[in-house]
C-alpha cells in the first residue's frame, strides 16, 4: 500500500477517516498506520527502557509493523522519562491528532496522579482518547536477600523494630504516584508501621538499587522482578493482591499472610491525543486486539509475566473512570501525599 499525503478540505478528510476505519474493521489488519499516512509513528513511553510499559510498546512496534506489512512507515519507541512520567505524557498531549503519536502508559499515571497531583499539566479525560487496554501483571513485594524476613509478618515485625529505632525501613518504587508507590503506602498504613518511601524515575533504577543493597524493600512488577527473584538477587515476599497470580504461583498473596484488603495489580494502556479522529482510534484498537489475540504474541507476553487484555476504547475509558474514583477515596482516607 502506498503512502499518500492529501491536502483536502476538512469535510473530505472526515469522510476519508470514516471510510478508512470501515475498511480496516472489514479487513481486520489493513493497518491504522497506513490510514494515518504517517512518515513514522512514535510510541511514547514516559519511563526509561526496561520496564513493562517499554516491553509492551516494543511488542506493539514490532508486531503491528509485521502484521500490517508496513514497509514505508517506521514505528518507533520513544522513551521520555522524567517527572513521574509527566514529561512524556505532556509531550503526547501537545502532539497533533494525526494518528502518528501514541502513548503507552501504566495505570497509575491515568488513575492515581489526577488526585495526587492536582496541578497536572494534563487532564486524562480532556486531553487523551482511549484506544485499548494492553496487559496486566501482578505486583510483588520483594526484599534484598540480606533482609531477615521471608514472610509478611516477619517483614512487619522488622519494620516495627526499625521504626522504634528511629530508622524507618525504606521501600523503593518506580516513582511517586505509581500504583507501586500506592501499594507500599497501603501496606505500611494497614500494617500500622511507618516506612520510608524511596521513589525512583522508573522500575529499572529502583531494582538496581535494591539488588545493590542501597534500599532493603521494593514494590515492583512481576515481569521486571522475576529474573532477579529466580536468580536469588531478590526474595519475593508476596504478591500485592487478594490471591496468588498464575504468573507467580509460588509467591503467596498478602491476604493469605494475614493482610487482606490490598488488591493492587499493574495494568497498561494505549492512548492517543484527544484530537485524533475516533474512527482512527477505533481502528487502532481493532489492530491491537487482533495482534494480542495471536498465539505467538500471547505466549510471549505471558512468558514475560504479562497477561494480554486488549479492549475496546469504551472499556478502557470506563476502567480509568472507575479506578480514578476508587484511588481518590483511598488517597483521602489514608492521607497519602506526594511528599
Amino acid at each position: 500500500m502506498q503512502h499518500r499525503r492529501h491536502n483536502a478540505k476538512p469535510g473530505y478528510r472526515t469522510r476519508r477517516w470514516q471510510g478508512v476505519a470501515v475498511a480496516m474493521v472489514a479487513f481486520a489488519l489493513a493497518g491504522a498506520v497506513h490510514a494515518a499516512s504517517c512518515a513514522s509513528v512514535r510510541i511514547v513511553v514516559p519511563f526509561p527502557a526496561g520496564g513493562a510499559a517499554d516491553q509492551l510498546a516494543r511488542t506493539l512496534s514490532i508486531g503491528l509493523q509485521q502484521r500490517t506489512g508496513t514497509t514505508g512507515t517506521a514505528i518507533i519507541v520513544d522513551n521520555k522519562p522524567g517527572a513521574n512520567g509527566n514529561i512524556g505524557i505532556d509531550a503526547v498531549r501537545r502532539a497533533a491528532g494525526d494518528g502518528c503519536t501514541w502513548l503507552v502508559v501504566p495505570a497509575g499515571n491515568l488513575t492515581i496522579n489526577p488526585t495526587l497531583f492536582p496541578a497536572l499539566s494534563y487532564n486524562v479525560t480532556r486531553d487523551f482518547r482511549p484506544v485499548s487496554l494492553l496487559a496486566s501483571s501482578p505486583n510483588v513485594l520483594a526484599v534484598h536477600p540480606s533482609v531477615k524476613a521471608g514472610t509478611v509478618p516477619e517483614l512487619i515485625a522488622l519494620a516495627k523494630r526499625a521504626d522504634q529505632d528511629k530508622a524507618p525501613l525504606g521501600y523503593a518504587s518506580p516513582g511517586v504516584g505509581s500504583g507501586l508507590h500506592l501499594a507500599g503506602e497501603l501496606f505500611h498504613h494497614k500494617a500500622g508501621v511507618n516506612m520510608l518511601h524511596v521513589p525512583y524515575k522508573g522500575t529499572t533504577q529502583a531494582v538496581n538499587d535494591v539488588v545493590g543493597g542501597q534500599v532493603p524493600v521494593l514494590f515492583g512488577t512481576w515481569p521486571t522482578l522475576a529474573p532477579f527473584i529466580q536468580s536469588g538477587a531478590l526474595r519475593a515476599i508476596a504478591v500485592t493482591q487478594s490471591r496468588r497470580s498464575p504468573a507467580a504461583p509460588n509467591v503467596p498473596s498478602l491476604a493469605e499472610q494475614g493482610m487482606p484488603g490490598i488488591d493492587v495489580s499493574s495494568w497498561y494502556a494505549l492512548l492517543v491525543p484527544s484530537a485524533t479522529p475516533k474512527p482512527l482510534a477505533d481502528a487502532l484498537s481493532a489492530d491491537v486486539h487482533a495482534l494480542f489475540s495471536t498465539p505467538a504474541i500471547r505466549t510471549d507476553l505471558q512468558r514475560q509475566g504479562l497477561e494480554p487484555v486488549a479492549s475496546t476504547p469504551e472499556a478502557l475509558a470506563a476502567r480509568i473512570r472507575d479506578e480514578t474514583a476508587s484511588w481518590a477515596t483511598l488517597i483521602r482516607t489514608y492521607h497519602i501525599s506526594a511528599d
